[in-house]
């Protein structure tokens, strides 16, 4: 049986205290919007205010380790190379072809990112899964209660074996991992490759599983091929509607969107009663939690 869904949440203020809606705040990337995208710094920031989930995102090393980096390559936009030079755009510089000792030397914050101009530059490497979680397990024992982790991996058909294991050996490597680090109870998994979530689903049924989804077919035509009811559902918050929200609920998920940034649209999605959001600014979303 899977445990239970998210404990630790933000209570939204509506017009009674028996109208008040609970609603998961998760930082997206850590803090993306303030920090350095995926790193130690961005993470901690994160928690320091407050958020109830750390969102972040995993890629593998050529010596089987778990790397906390949205692309399995060093982005262009925001990282430098081992000499502190500007990478060229057409340089894509593969993870999975790397040991750790080597991607570290890498420089992926002082550069900063032009999307977001709140963005603090900060030197920063891409930290192993290790680093974050005894940087913020350290933090939560000292500090405040319990943070919970979102943890994408990033797989598709078409990249297995070239940026990436198969999604068998890449999800062996995660559940160990967490499992090791004791945060099977705060921990669930996402992605949006239906491989990746059905062998969790079938190999380790203890652990929360998230559905991202970025296609225009509707919530049961996405549920229907995935074959099983994950605890949550999460999708560009531009696809749904109030009464979309309502039915997945309904069916008995959450529905969490992402990536819901501007003011508007997080009054809107809080009106809506999501269970959560997913945002680069978790800064704004507290404000108006508060």
């Amino acid at each position: 049986m899977k445990k239970l869904g998210l404990i630790l949440v933000v209570a939204f203020a509506c017009s009674s205290p028996e109208e008040s809606k609970v609603i998961d705040i998760q930082g997206h990337r850590g803090a993306r919007g303030l920090a350095p995208e995926n790193s130690v710094e961005g993470f901690l920031m994160a928690a320091e205010m407050g958020v109830n989930t750390l969102e972040l995102d995993l890629v593998v090393s050529k010596d089987g380790k778990l790397v906390v980096s949205h692309e399995p390559y060093f982005s262009p936009d925001f990282c430098l190379d081992t000499l502190g030079n500007t990478i060229s755009e057409d340089s894509l510089i593969n993870i999975y072809e790397l040991d750790y000792a080597d991607i570290r030397k890498f420089d992926c914050g002082s550069k900063g990112n032009s999307r977001f101009s709140e963005q603090k530059k900060i030197s920063t490497p891409k930290p192993l899964l290790t680093d974050v979680l005894d940087t913020v397990e350290g933090f939560v024992l000292t500090s405040r209660p319990p943070i919970f982790y979102n943890i994408e991996l990033k797989t598709t058909k078409e990249t297995d074996s070239i940026y990436h294991p198969s999604p068998a050996v890449f999800s062996d490597l995660v559940y160990k991992s967490i499992n090791e680090n004791n945060i099977l109870d705060k921990a669930n998994i996402q992605s949006f490759d239906f491989r990746t979530l059905q062998y969790f689903n079938e190999k380790y049924p203890d652990v929360r599983l998230a559905l991202l989804i970025e296609n225009n077919l509707t919530w049961k035509e996405n549920i229907d091929s995935l074959g099983f009811t994950p605890e949550i559902y999460s999708c560009d918050f531009e696809l749904l509607t109030k009464e979309a929200v309502q039915e997945i609920q309904n069916a008995g998920m959450k529905v969490i969107p992402w990536t819901v940034n501007e003011i508007s649209d997080l009054n809107k999605m809080f009106k809506w009663e999501v269970d959560g959001i997913i945002t680069d600014y978790p800064d704004r979303a507290l404000n108006l939690t508060r």
